[in-house]
């Protein structure tokens, strides 16, 4: 894996130099041990790209996100392809958004990269709470770290995100270019949720009031996801006013649930809403539940093919009607 950095920068020179591309959205080292996002115009700016187990950041967000930002009058009339690096999960948004008709095909130039697994920060920044900087290398079902200039290794389980123990899919399911050696498939594990589900009703609202109590309805969640690209988010109106502005048990219930079902049948996993959370809120676990219900229930899964209808948009005879009363 030691060879991914060069793989990257030469699928993102070749991207770069086309002459319908206007530019490569991939990662580069940010802020200590942080990778942030990057906008790579020119052969040069590649260079400044990379790949690791530290590239958490589902870059599809700003697909959408470009659509909503007032950009100066030269780069609004820019109809170029944008280039950008995505991971198993990050495709799936692609997918959807292709599916949803919330971008085109035509726009994109997609460079896929198989993905072993993102580290989750707070699991990093509890092991390491000195560290000023982290460089992190996959090697096989170890991480290899340089924290501060010293080596060691580390078990993946150890320091992953949790989705990513997860996910079945982390080699990208479209791509124009695929970078990278695919990746062993896993099987998808809903044992947490089953768990869960056994709760009595008093016992699952205790577990989710005690979480919900902790937002500070800051957004974040919804801003990160790329599937909430509404160009007027319902949560916001006043008029009528669905969820009041006053941050309590109450009103934040009715925000956590009525977000988490505008993604069912649309969410597709890559668990920005539950990273971005300043509060630990385990939001994931939400959209993991659903998931579940709808695949049981309709035998669906959204982000796979970009031909299939959404869930809410097609109608099957087979379908259960058992809650009809």
């Amino acid at each position: 894996m030691r060879n991914i950095q060069k793989i990257i920068k030469d699928g993102a020179r070749k991207a770069v130099a086309r002459d319908d591309v206007k530019y490569v959205l991939g990662w580069t080292p940010g802020y200590g041990f942080r990778v942030s996002p990057f906008f790579a115009r020119t052969a040069e700016d590649t260079e400044r790209l990379i790949f690791s187990p530290l590239c958490a950041n589902n870059l599809t967000i700003y697909l959408t996100l470009q659509e909503k930002l007032p950009l100066p009058k030269a780069a609004a009339l820019d109809k170029r392809k944008i280039a950008l690096f995505v991971k198993g999960c990050d495709s799936r948004a692609v997918i959807q958004l292709i599916a949803e008709r919330g971008i085109s095909r035509d726009e994109l130039v997609i460079l896929g990269v198989p993905c072993g697994g993102v580290i989750d920060i707070s699991k990093l920044e509890a092991k390491f709470p000195q560290a000023i900087k982290v460089e992190a290398v996959e090697e096989g079902e170890k991480l290899s770290l340089k924290v501060d200039g010293k080596s060691q290794e580390i078990p993946k389980e150890d320091i992953l995100l949790k989705k990513c123990s997860l996910c079945e899919y982390p080699n990208p399911l479209i791509y124009d270019v695929l970078l990278g050696e695919e990746k062993q498939k896993k099987t998808k594990d809903y044992q947490g949720i089953s768990t869960f589900e056994e709760k009595s009703p008093n016992e699952k609202w205790t577990y989710w009031g005690d979480k919900f109590a902790r937002c500070i309805r800051c957004y974040a969640c919804r801003n990160i996801c790329p599937l909430c690209y509404c160009d007027s988010c319902i949560l916001d109106k006043l008029s009528p006013q669905w969820i009041r502005r006053s941050v309590n048990l109450s009103e934040n219930t009715v925000f956590q649930l009525l977000r988490t079902f505008h993604l069912t049948g649309r969410c597709i996993g890559c668990g920005e809403c539950e990273r971005a959370c300043p509060m630990g809120i385990p939001v994931g676990e939400l959209n993991r539940k659903l998931e579940k219900d709808v695949r049981e229930l309709f035998a669906y899964e959204p982000g796979i093919d970009i031909e299939e209808k959404s869930l809410l948009s097609q109608f099957k005879p087979e379908d259960s009607e058992d809650f009809i009363l």
